[in-house]
């Protein structure tokens, strides 16, 4: 009940600040899903790959194919489909495949700066909307009880429209950083992964023995 007063105590911006954090926690669920299905099987699945590959072609493209839910098996897969290109332009098919996978992992990262950035504005629109009303329902001339509910409403409406544009702001703003550390390091992994991937190429493609280091 107490929510549901200080929701309608915060005025008319309540209502897409509401919109805001319904589509905040959904977005946020949805990378946090992604994300921890990420971490958990990439390095074991990447690893595994570079293991066999040199000498199980098939069985690694197999294993790509098994988990092509993850970005890097995606970019691997599409890569491994011209294993027979020369080394350069295996190194551009690998960057071509990876530039197409950035997107899914920027997704919705436009949206969650959206949020940061309207929900203050949305809150001091109602800061400023409940000073008008409180200013607008102030009688100097009268001191009932009435006129005093009046005030003490528009500034409630202030108060509780700032505190929640901040509340969502700063919710959205957390987990946006925390997704934003994970594509760091995603992009830091692609780049090692797929230097090895170039290396134990390019000794495949050359005839060379497989170097052990790479696929340690």
């Amino acid at each position: 009940m107490l929510i549901i007063e200080l929701f309608l105590a915060g005025g008319i911006v309540m209502y897409p600040l509401l919109g805001f954090s319904i589509v905040a926690i959904a977005l946020i669920i949805e990378r946090l899903v992604f994300w921890v299905r990420v971490n958990r099987r990439q390095r074991r699945v990447v690893r595994d790959v570079l293991r066999i590959y040199q000498h199980d072609f098939d069985a690694a493209l197999l294993k790509l194919r098994q988990n092509v839910d993850l970005p890097i098996a995606r970019i691997f897969l599409e890569a491994l489909e011209v294993d027979h290109f020369p080394p350069h332009a295996f190194r551009l098919t690998l960057e071509g495949a990876t530039q197409a996978e950035l997107p899914m992992l920027r997704r919705f990262n436009s949206i969650f700066d959206t949020i940061i950035t309207a929900s203050p504005l949305l809150g001091l629109l109602g800061t400023v909307l409940g000073l008008i009303r409180s200013f607008a329902s102030l009688n100097l001339g009268s001191v009932g009880s009435e006129n005093a509910v009046q005030v003490t409403g528009g500034i409630s409406e202030a108060l509780v429209s700032t505190a929640a544009g901040l509340i969502v702001a700063v919710f959205t703003l957390l987990f946006s950083s925390v997704f934003r550390g994970f594509y760091r390091r995603q992009i830091a992994a692609i780049q090692e992964y797929g230097s090895q991937l170039e290396v134990l190429h390019l000794s495949r493609h050359e005839g060379f023995s497989p170097v052990s280091k790479v696929m340690s």
